[in-house]
């Protein structure tokens, strides 16, 4: 008998336990649902060490607009991360709580590096986003970079390695194009347009960024050793295009003096 009093005693104990969990657990459920700690604020700055330029807090709550649910204690942090990752100029973002009602947004913005085909701009990661160049300010003037599908890291990698070439004439790339089969064709901020040929190595970037990746970067250096000599010899004539897929020179046309065109022999 004293053994069952005992265990009697357990049970009941247990269940008295359970019912308090219980009532506590109802009663958090009702504190954490109360208005007092619905979002009422949302705060936005920039990662450490950056600022915001195209991000803002009314295009942040524009595109948060009956997408946050929940309250401080029940918001699904992750789901209103993604959302703000589709905003335009937005690469990545970080949030957290701060009592006892608001969010705390940092932003990491795009940076970008040039244009990108027809409707979208490539940034510094060379990673292609969609935003409205019209925002971008008035003095800063991006290449244009072409390729196909997927090859953004590419044509950035090749984009930096032909600039480096031709920096020291003073030169710098306007436009560079890299066709379905690998071919490049470049205009120069002095309006001449190289034809580079194919890449046979542009199937892959090379994921260090070395300089020479180029197979054609021989034919590139000739060009840019050539080119002061070229110019003296010209004189006042304006060089409107190079073709510089010979394997031992390469031919240049004239910019016509008024209605012609003449082309030089290759150097």
């Amino acid at each position: 008998m004293f053994a069952d009093a005992r265990l009697t005693n357990l049970i009941a104990n247990l269940l008295a336990l359970l019912a308090v969990l219980a009532m506590v657990a109802g009663a958090l459920a009702w504190v954490v649902r109360r208005p007092y700690f619905s979002i009422q604020q949302i705060q936005l700055a920039p990662m450490a060490g950056a600022s915001l330029q195209y991000v803002s807090p009314s295009s942040l709550q524009t595109a948060l607009a009956g997408q946050v649910r929940g309250n401080f204690f029940l918001l699904d942090l992750d789901q209103v991360r993604h959302r703000i990752e589709t905003v335009p100029w937005v690469r990545h973002a970080a949030i957290r709580r701060v009592w006892p009602s608001t969010l705390l947004v940092r932003i990491e913005e795009q940076q970008p590096l040039a244009l990108w085909n027809e409707n979208q701009m490539i940034n510094t990661w060379g990673e292609a986003f969609t935003a409205n160049p019209g925002e971008l300010p008035d003095d800063l003037h991006l290449p244009q970079l072409n390729g196909p599908g997927n090859s953004e890291r590419l044509v950035v990698q090749r984009y930096a390695e032909i600039a480096r070439w031709f920096a020291p004439l003073g030169l710098s790339v306007r436009e560079a194009t890299l066709s379905p089969r690998y071919a490049w064709e470049v205009s120069l901020s002095d309006g001449v347009r190289l034809t580079l040929g194919r890449d046979p190595a542009a199937d892959v970037a090379d994921p260090h960024g070395r300089s020479g990746a180029l197979p054609f970067a021989a034919r590139i250096e000739r060009f840019v050793q050539a080119w002061p000599a070229l110019s003296q010899r010209l004189g006042n004539r304006m060089i409107a295009s190079a073709d510089l897929r010979y394997p031992n020179g390469f031919a240049i046309t004239l910019a016509p003096e008024t209605s012609a065109s003449s082309r030089s022999p290759k150097p």
